[in-house]
């Protein structure tokens, strides 16, 4: 019987399976390389704003308490975006003719609220309660990082949910006494306050604890 391929047809026919195999990993890798980048997750990347407002003067050297802005961050899912009222409180008073505050009191004026950007922020698909990890003594350092040294505020953590289980699969590595919370030092955690504070380890990876 006639044959039909060249017997190179062979070669080359596992060159291009491997090849594909190769190409198919590559590509993977760089999916999973952007995914993880600061290019994807802005971890890192200081956002633009309407007012540049200044985490470490606000609150690194002047001290402000993070509820003073975030009024409802114990009591909410939603931590809160400062009302202009809050801020003119203070600049009602001091700078009160700043260029650079300008957009602040013309939002006052028109009682038109400011349109922040949003830096950190989760997909649509997921709840996340702010009040319940206060209370069950998650800093706010654990999730956004040192904003007393941020000039601009950045995203410190990915959000991604594999990030979300490593604290859900070991709450004793990050759970700090509850009066500590709010304090930016890096508080070492107390594996003994999981059972204090009766958080269930065993339901904390569940679907549905964060996917409603």
């Amino acid at each position: 019987m006639t044959q039909l391929f060249h017997p190179a047809t062979n070669t080359f026919s596992r060159f291009s399976i491997f090849g594909a195999v190769f190409v198919i990993g590559i590509a993977i890798w760089v999916v999973f390389t952007f995914y993880r980048s600061s290019y994807s997750t802005e971890v890192g990347v200081a956002r633009e704003q309407p007012v540049q407002f200044s985490h470490a003067h606000h609150v690194g050297a002047i001290g402000i308490d993070c509820r003073y802005c975030h009024t409802s961050v114990e009591d909410s899912s939603f931590a809160g975006i400062p009302a202009t009222q809050i801020c003119m409180g203070c600049h009602s008073q001091i700078w009160r003719d700043s260029p650079m505050l300008e957009p602040v009191r013309e939002s006052f004026r028109t009682k038109k609220p400011l349109q922040w950007t949003r830096v950190h922020d989760v997909p649509d698909f997921v709840y996340f309660d702010h009040s319940i990890h206060i209370h069950r003594g998650v800093a706010c350092v654990t999730c956004h990082g040192q904003v007393n040294e941020m000039p601009l505020m950045w995203k410190d953590q990915t959000l991604h949910m594999a990030w979300c289980l490593e604290c859900h699969r070991h709450p004793e590595k990050y759970v700090r006494d509850k009066s500590q919370v709010f304090e930016l030092s890096p508080e070492p955690p107390d594996p003994e306050l999981v059972r204090k504070y009766h958080i269930a380890t065993d339901q904390l990876t569940n679907c549905s604890i964060c996917h409603r």
